[in-house]
């Protein structure tokens, strides 16, 4: 018998389980059964038993923001008589065994929360050697950080709420009872009650239309990993770009979302040409509020997407292109555990850029690796200076950490260089085949380092004999010295107007000149007026503009700048971004209200961590900030509300 199961005869013969009051598992105890599980962030036992498929019955209550719910988990026991799940922030309110019509109640405990409140609490529940079936009856709570529940005012019809679930990394434990570890891969159906206004959709086959009675079933038939189950409800429409691309959204976003992402179709069959088969059926987009943390979450079959890549340009479309290729790296091929994170993260960037380079050339898609390359420069130098100096390594060791420690550029942007430059050692060729071969020999599966470099070798380097530094590259901290170096000419002119700029030239006012001609035997003259236009550069090239503008350019310089440019009020979140930090360390502070703006409407965590951490350096612009937070943060989703959290509180 596992210490586990003895651990919960003896509480249970101290304790009656019922619903009003739930014995809490001694802290040491539950200290033993973190150090006992098979993944750093999860109590569960998946050596003994665990979930193969998952049967949701959730009935959605905008009043009291709750989610009422049954969690019914088909198991696979291995013999034990102990079932271990994680729970975070929610209320069990019982929990039997057997199917439908033939449950008996069962006996529980739920563990002390962890030391840090990261991991939350195991539920061990009793069961037999035998038992196969476990139904938990829960309901959520204000603590449940996956759930981001918004006032219709926060939305872009004012009139309908929405609602939306982010799981990622471990946040699917606060809003259903899951053994919540990306190693166990399962199948999972629901029925959800919604109010008849609204719609819900998931990460698995969805209606296109809402329905009279609010009740939406959902069946994802390939198995995940449980931070890719997301639940939004909300007023929804749908849009068709082909037989198995789409977007929803807002009624009030339809014309727009139709424009920016209308070569969805494209990215789709560009990403099967490069690396196989798409295996998820459906590939949809839904299109949350600005309060999402991320530009886009890979939930399969239906990725979620941030308002904030709608520019009306295209210009921010490879954030499209990064979810769609989750599709291969991380949805079908998973990392075993948080410490693997580069696996997912930094495939997909590679693959990201491929697709974008496919479609839009190679200058594109190098001129977008360039600026992720100069992030990671900076992100490498901060972590230098940290407190965890090792975390610049791809393989991390996130032990009694939130995993969301390991969700920087290193993953992304570090691992799609691993990749780029080992492309460059063997030849593309060889790399695609590799590729195709690696996703189709671990599909529905997850993966770990070790593993990785294990088929690396014997399918690509030591067949082929090329001798490669994979292992410094994974296991050591900072850059390898044969790291792939990018140029672009594009970049380097606007370093150059930069530079220009800096030494007090005057580049963007307007240019008079004239013409001269002759009419009727008269000479005349016709004046013409030119001037460099936002429009005349993409996004991209005016964050290199910035970025290489002298960080204490001055006041009276970035405000000609603005009534040339118009970088404060342009409307794209990226420049924007990058502008507003400027400004904060120049003092610039007539731009305050539309800061203030940008802070209350975006929820982007990319956006809004810089310029936080900017308004840190000086006491009255930290004060000021603090201030602003506590009357914005609801309109933040916990992920990026706790990091926001962190570093004005902590200063």
């Amino acid at each position: 018998m596992h210490f586990l199961s003895k651990f919960l005869v003896v509480v249970l013969s101290l304790y009656l389980v019922s619903c009003d009051t739930i014995p809490k598992a001694p802290a040491t105890k539950t200290e033993q059964l973190a150090d006992s599980s098979y993944d750093d962030h999860s109590y569960s036992n998946l050596k003994e038993i665990k979930t193969t498929n998952l049967d949701l019955e959730l009935e959605v209550n905008f009043n009291n923001k709750t989610i009422y719910g049954v969690a019914r988990h088909t198991m696979k026991n291995f013999g034990s008589d102990t079932a271990i799940f994680d729970i975070k922030g929610l209320q069990i309110q019982k929990i039997t065994t057997g199917k439908i019509n033939q449950e008996r109640e069962a006996d529980f405990v739920i563990g002390n929360m962890d030391k840090d409140s990261i991991l939350g609490q195991p539920l061990l529940v009793s069961v037999s050697p035998k038992t196969t079936q476990i139904n938990i009856y829960y309901q959520t709570t204000k603590q449940s950080e996956a759930l981001d529940w918004l006032d219709s005012n926060l939305t872009s019809s004012k009139k309908y709420p929405f609602l939306y679930t982010q799981g990622q990394a471990i946040l699917t434990r606060t809003w259903i009872p899951i053994q919540d570890s990306p190693s166990n891969r399962i199948t999972y159906s629901a029925k959800v009650k919604v109010p008849n206004e609204l719609m819900a959709v998931m990460s698995a086959k969805n209606q296109k239309k809402k329905n009279n009675e609010g009740i939406y079933q959902f069946e994802m038939s390939k198995a995940i990993p449980s931070y890719l189950i997301a639940l939004a409800v909300g007023d929804l429409k749908y849009h068709a770009f082909s037989k198995n691309t789409g977007v929803y959204c807002e009624p009030e976003l339809m014309n727009a979302s139709k424009n920016e992402f209308v070569d969805l179709p494209k990215m789709f069959n560009a990403a099967e040409q490069l690396y196989g088969k798409y295996q998820w059926d459906q590939y949809d987009l839904l299109v949350l509020p600005y309060s999402f943390p991320f530009g886009g979450m890979e939930n399969p079959m239906l990725t979620f997407v941030n308002p904030t890549v709608i520019t009306g340009d295209r210009s921010m479309v490879s954030v499209i292109a990064h979810e769609l290729a989750h599709s291969w790296s991380g949805n079908l091929v998973t990392n075993n555990t948080w410490n693997d994170f580069w696996l997912n993260e930094g495939f997909t960037v590679y693959f990201e850029n491929r697709i974008m380079e496919k479609l839009y050339g190679k200058e594109i898609a190098d001129i977008l690796a360039i600026i992720e390359f100069q992030e990671l420069e900076d992100e490498i130098d901060q972590i230098r200076n940290s407190e965890h100096p090792n975390d610049s390594k791809l393989f991390l060791d996130l032990k009694n950490r939130n995993p969301d420690d390991g969700m920087t550029d290193i993953a992304y942007v570090k691992g799609a260089f691993f990749l780029k430059t080992l492309e460059e050692k063997v030849g593309r060729k060889q790399m695609d085949s590799f590729l195709k071969k690696y996703f189709q020999q671990f599909a529905f599966r997850t993966i770990n380092s070790k593993t990785f470099i294990n088929y690396l070798n014997e399918q690509l380097l030591s067949k082929n004999n090329i001798q490669f530094n994979t292992e410094e590259w994974i296991y050591k901290k900072g850059l390898p010295k044969n790291c792939l170096q990018l140029s672009s000419s594009s970049l380097e002119k606007m370093t150059e107007m930069a530079e220009k700029t800096n030494a007090g030239e005057v580049l963007f006012a307007p240019k008079i000149t004239y013409k001269y001609y002759k009419k009727k035997g008269k000479r005349l003259r016709r004046m013409i007026v030119t001037k460099i236009e936002r429009k005349d550069y993409i996004v991209q090239e005016w964050q290199t503009f910035i970025r290489a503008l002298n960080p204490t350019i001055g006041k009276r310089k970035m405000k000609e700048l603005d009534q040339f440019l118009g970088f404060s009020t342009c409307g794209n979140s990226e420049i924007m971004n990058e502008w507003f930090v400027l400004a904060i360390k120049n003092d610039y502070t007539e731009i305050q209200p539309e800061m203030e703006a940008f802070l209350s409407r975006i929820g982007r965590r990319k956006y809004l961590v810089p310029i936080y951490k900017a308004l840190t350096e000086k006491p009255e612009n930290l004060a000021w900030a603090k201030e602003l937070f506590k009357k914005v943060s609801p309109n933040y989703h916990s992920v990026s509300r706790n990091t926001i959290e962190k570093i004005l509180f902590l200063n």
